[in-house]
């Protein structure tokens, strides 16, 4: 079963070493070819592109919304299947590998590649914009009342509960068995050798890892963007510091400096290191929020918020005779595109930490436990800017007038508002670096050919390049250059949904080779 013998699949066959860089050909070329297209198509026609790629998003969520919906639902039930049947004993790396990391910093590196920026944002923002209206209703619940909160609350859960995390680790999971148990490079195209077999060595394996290469950048690209945006726009409202391009470029070039000290180190100098101040920084501000809100609500919260989300989880999955059209394309069919269009960047960082965890492990550590972890700090977060919003408290009670600003609006009526901002901004700017540095070893890995090891010159190529494009776009072409990216990222994700649906078969086709191979049968 092992395909180490085999030249053809070895990282670096096709290696070129030029200035201090080890890649593979084409992959590396073609990739840098396309980003820099791209960079000079977005800078010189912002509208053009922005329109073009907005519309291909839209036309991709309006007409294959079911394909979204169906895809994100089998990776759930794939996921919790394989948790509780016997392939589960499986271990990455065969019977006697053994973790690389402790469980804290392995979950704490998953976690911060996954999805901790966002729920700085949105665990306010969008159940405030659900409860009052801001775009649609989930199931057309009637805004500002206890059903209205209790369907944001289930709705926000929804969006970055089980099925996100699903989406993330059916990648991750193939990646990594493939490579720790078959011997393949850590690339998106050896997922694909029990379907595709020798093809993945050419063109078409050449396609699948440049599309992951693209996507993963310019979703990278567009977060630093956006959230240089978001942190000038809280630095003005807390510091009344100018929140003008300069201080978006110097934030831009700040977290891009330290993600490269960061890049430069590794994983465990670097991205494991930042990673645990990340969940040290995030669980003191949630205990803060917990203590200093209403304990009492945050209690009641925890328990209404897994209600709501077990009692929503189903209506929301259904993508059949849907009368709230607006929302569900304009929230949930827009969330699994980006998810998915996200998935071969934090499924390969995944893959790469988890060696020596069985299946079981893994898939509880990447599905059940971030899923439990965003109930408490939705309860703590989303329930406090709830209640402030119900009882017409700050600017919350008005609704969300700048996404950015929803997490200071909410702080603000808190003891300590200027300490907790600060960490607040903080915690963004060090999610933003891990982010950064996970996804240029991401990039790397694949543009090396399933290298692990490449030079430190080419990871700092590849975190220097996303900051260089976030920073043209931002100064070049504004909002409209960085919305054709994100557009242009989430279109991606149409075509990944179909290479993800086959990327599960040929999974579950080999784990059950390895559980017969193995002599696991009937283990529990």
């Amino acid at each position: 079963m092992k395909h180490d013998d085999d030249p053809t699949m070895v990282p670096g066959h096709d290696n070129t070493q030029i200035l201090g860089l080890d890649f593979h050909n084409p992959v590396f070329p073609l990739s840098a070819l396309a980003i820099i297209a791209f960079i000079l198509y977005a800078l010189v026609y912002p509208d053009a592109a922005n329109t073009q790629l907005t519309a291909a998003r839209n036309w991709s969520i309006e007409y294959f919304d079911w394909l979204f919906m169906i895809a994100g639902n089998l990776f759930v039930i794939l996921c919790l299947a394989l948790i509780v049947l016997p392939l589960g004993r499986i271990r990455l790396g065969g019977p006697q590998a053994r973790p690389e990391h402790s469980l804290v910093s392995w979950f704490s590196m998953l976690f911060a590649a996954g999805m901790g920026i966002g729920l700085m944002f949105w665990s306010v923002a969008e159940p405030v914009a659900y409860y009052t209206d801001w775009y649609g209703t989930p199931l057309n619940a009637a805004a500002g009342t206890p059903e209205g909160a209790r369907a944001a609350m289930g709705a926000t859960m929804f969006h970055w509960g089980l099925h996100p995390w699903a989406i993330y680790g059916v990648v991750g999971l193939s990646l990594a068995f493939f490579a720790y148990n078959r011997g393949l490079p850590l690339t998106l195209r050896s997922a694909f050798t029990p379907l595709l077999g020798n093809r993945v060595r050419g063109w078409t394996g050449h396609l699948i890892d440049i599309t992951a290469v693209l996507a993963t950048i310019f979703g990278l690209a567009t977060s630093l963007g956006f959230g240089a945006s978001q942190a000038a726009g809280g630095l003005n409202y807390l510091f009344d510091v100018p929140n003008t391009i300069g201080t978006q470029i110097a934030i831009i070039v700040a977290v891009t400096a330290v993600a490269l000290f960061s890049v430069w180190r590794g994983i465990d100098g670097g991205v494991k290191l930042f990673s645990n101040i990340n969940m040290v920084i995030a669980l003191a501000l949630l205990l803060f929020v917990v203590l200093t809100g209403s304990t009492l609500l945050f209690l009641n919260g925890l328990w209404d918020t897994t209600l709501a989300y077990a009692s929503h989880v189903l209506p929301l999955s259904n993508w059949i005779g849907r009368d709230d059209t607006t929302w569900y394309h304009g929230w949930t069919v827009f969330y699994w595109a980006w998810w998915i269009s996200w998935s071969p960047f934090v499924g390969m960082f995944i893959a790469r930490v988890s060696r020596g965890r069985t299946v079981r492990e893994f898939l509880t550590a990447v599905l059940l436990v971030p899923t439990l972890v965003t109930i408490v700090w939705m309860s703590a977060f989303g329930g406090n800017a709830l209640a402030q919003s119900a009882a017409g408290v700050g600017d919350l009670a008005n609704g969300i007038s700048d996404v950015s600003l929803a997490m200071f609006q909410m702080l603000e009526h808190l003891p300590l508002t200027t300490l907790t901002s600060t960490m607040a901004i903080v915690l963004v700017l060090v999610f933003f670096i891990t982010s950064s540095d996970s996804g240029s070893l991401v990039i790397d890995s694949i543009t090396a050919g399933g290298k692990v090891d490449a030079p430190r010159t080419q990871r700092v190529f590849w975190a220097t390049l996303e900051g260089v494009i976030a920073g043209v776009l931002l100064y070049g072409g504004g909002d409209k250059a960085l919305g054709a990216l994100q557009a242009g990222a989430v279109a991606t994700g149409l075509p990944f949904t179909l290479v993800l649906m086959m990327m599960c078969v040929g999974l579950v086709k080999s784990l059950r080779e390895e559980h017969r191979a193995l002599g696991l049968a009937g283990a529990a």
